[in-house]
């Protein structure tokens, strides 16, 4: 399974030639494309470069749009560096580059991911004939640093949930009381009480998907009433790469889709809402913009964390799995993962937990 990382994207694997403009299928790999006019190269390549990530490579619309909002950074840049034409792209440009997003405060992991995509670019270009040579071979990028996730104690993911709800004890959780007395998180445009019922059964059933089956949010919003296998309580999951997997899902999921699909997506489909299982205030596929404007409110109001997003809930699913004995492996299943390393994030040890392995297995404890 080819990676993102270093060259991965395109390492080891030999793409046909594509008839783009400005590149023939008999133009000899060692020569650049011929220059017409300032930036001669750059639409070519980047058009093609496109096609090479969705049909040869399975790359997500959200990943093929990031790489391209990524070169036509490179590209300003390397116009303000006077270099326009694609052919004068060389490893000082991109160096320089890598330094200026340094230098503005970029991420560790956004420098990574550009030096990246600067190499398997820089390696397609040169097999097209866009590039004399592969000016990227030896870019060197920051390593990432994988920080340690934000995840609820599943104490505090069982509040959330009870308290969107509105169900358990609300005594002494101010919070958890607002919550069941508005039986809603959102706050709704529409003064229709049905269709606020109806957005509040849907909300339930978003955060119940999200740590109940530590989907994506990208994921959740792309399930169709198709996917939903009630009988083995299993969501069929299209994930990155165009991977699917089977998911398994809990009691109390299987109870808010129940009333979401009888008693709240009926009030709000309309005919362009299709299959989608889950929907927007207005009858159209969720967004996952919704789904983070969810999760704010309930920060507003004290429920969860402030800062926590939809897959800090993935990250707490996973992060409860393998404190209750889950091996890395059905984790990795389980989240979609294409490798065990992006899995092994989630093995953080709590010094408390540590302590109480210690006390339990040391024989000098």
């Amino acid at each position: 399974m080819a990676s993102h990382r270093g060259r991965g994207l395109g390492h080891g694997r030999v793409a046909p030639v594509l008839k783009e403009a400005g590149t023939a299928s008999t133009q000899p790999a060692t020569q650049p494309a011929a220059a017409e006019g300032a930036g001669a190269g750059w639409a070519a390549v980047i058009a093609g470069f496109r096609r090479h990530l969705v049909a040869e490579l399975d790359r997500s619309p959200e990943t093929v749009r990031a790489y391209g909002a990524d070169l036509a950074n490179l590209r300003a840049h390397a116009e303000r560096e006077g270099r326009p034409d694609l052919a004068d792209l060389d490893l000082t440009v991109l160096r320089s580059w890598l330094a200026t997003m340094r230098a503005a405060g970029a991420a560790p992991a956004t420098l990574a991911r550009r030096a990246s995509l600067a190499r398997v670019f820089s390696a397609y270009a040169n097999r097209r004939g866009f590039l004399a040579t592969d000016v990227a071979a030896r870019l060197v990028g920051a390593r990432a640093i994988r920080q340690v996730p934000q995840v609820l104690t599943a104490p505090a993911a069982r509040q959330l949930l009870d308290a969107v709800a509105g169900v358990g004890p609300a005594q002494g959780n101010p919070a958890a009381a607002q919550a069941r007395r508005s039986a809603e998180i959102q706050p709704r445009a529409d003064d229709d009480p049905a269709v606020r019922r109806a957005l509040g059964l849907r909300d339930v059933l978003v955060l119940e998907l999200l740590y109940g089956s530590g989907v994506r949010v990208s994921e959740l919003c792309g399930l169709d009433l198709g996917d939903v296998d009630d009988e083995r309580r299993l969501l069929r999951v299209h994930g990155k790469g165009g991977r699917e997997r089977s998911v398994p899902f809990g009691v109390p999921a299987a109870g808010a889709l129940r009333a979401w699909r009888t008693s709240g997506r009926s009030l709000l489909v309309v005919p362009r809402s299709g299959a989608a299982l889950v929907l927007g205030q207005r009858g159209g596929r969720l967004d996952p913009r919704t789904v983070r404007r969810i999760l704010a409110r309930c920060a507003e109001m004290g429920v969860v964390p402030a800062g926590l997003t939809p897959h800090g809930l993935r990250h707490s699913a996973a992060t409860h799995m393998l404190e209750g004995g889950a091996d890395l492996r059905s984790v990795q299943e389980f989240l979609g993962h294409a490798s065990l390393a992006t899995t092994q994030i989630y093995t953080h040890v709590t010094p408390e937990r540590l302590r109480a392995a210690f006390v339990q297995a040391h024989p000098r404890a």
